[in-house]
């Protein structure tokens, strides 16, 4: 079962770019909820309990529990985080999908690779993780928090691929052909071998004898 955890939010009758620096500079931000046939609603939440909270949860398919205005909280997704592109930690708006018990909703879990390979312990190879996430189509209450794939048999050249994988009570809806993992022969790193430097012959020292060449003259 995936994550569960609480946010608080007030609802927010401000809009725009003016209004989303006022928040900020009061220790709140921008959010919005909206699915589940309902109108979509602008809300304020506390920056600091925002981060402590998606520093926690971590997995984009955590469940949150959301309290506005003291109304009975709602369950939510987090569809989108936006932050600062200068300072990455400074959260800037959230984007919050409220979900029912009774409908799918499709989701991303993280996959975990579980085991060490035949191919990575016996022959020296190295495991390659392609896939790191799931799309799966769940009920909320049957969303794992991580989806495990077991490589222990996998050997040299060989590949785990998504229809190889299944979630229970869930549908996955990658293409059943994407390679999730598989093990490459070991790399080894290429030493480049200068070329040759050709010998340059000294040139030969050819200079004019000095009496042997030079008869005297005949008196």
């Amino acid at each position: 079962m995936a994550t569960q955890a609480t946010l608080t939010a007030e609802p927010r009758s401000t809009t725009g770019k003016g209004a989303a620096r006022a928040l900020r500079r009061a220790g709140r931000i921008p959010a919005i909820i909206y699915g589940h046939n309902r109108t979509p609603e602008n809300l304020a939440v506390d920056v600091v309990e925002a981060a402590r909270l998606i520093q926690t949860i971590g997995a984009a398919a955590a469940i949150i529990e959301v309290s506005v205005a003291g109304r009975e909280p709602v369950k939510v997704l987090i569809r989108e985080v936006q932050r600062n592109p200068v300072r990455p930690s400074d959260l800037l708006h959230l984007d919050l999908y409220e979900i029912s018990a009774d409908e799918k909703i499709v989701v991303e879990v993280p996959v975990h690779l579980v085991g060490v390979p035949d191919g990575v312990r016996n022959s020296g190879g190295v495991l390659d993780h392609l896939l790191h996430k799931l799309e799966i189509r769940v009920f909320p209450r049957d969303i794992p928090e991580h989806i495990e794939v077991d490589v222990t048999t996998l050997t040299i050249g060989h590949q785990v691929f998504v229809r190889d994988v299944t979630v229970a009570n869930a549908e996955v809806m990658n293409d059943p052909n994407q390679p999730i993992c598989t093990v490459v022969p070991p790399r080894t790193e290429t030493v480049e071998v200068p070329a040759p430097v050709a010998e340059v012959a000294e040139p030969e020292l050819i200079r004019k004898p000095k009496a042997e060449e030079e008869a005297p003259a005949e008196e």
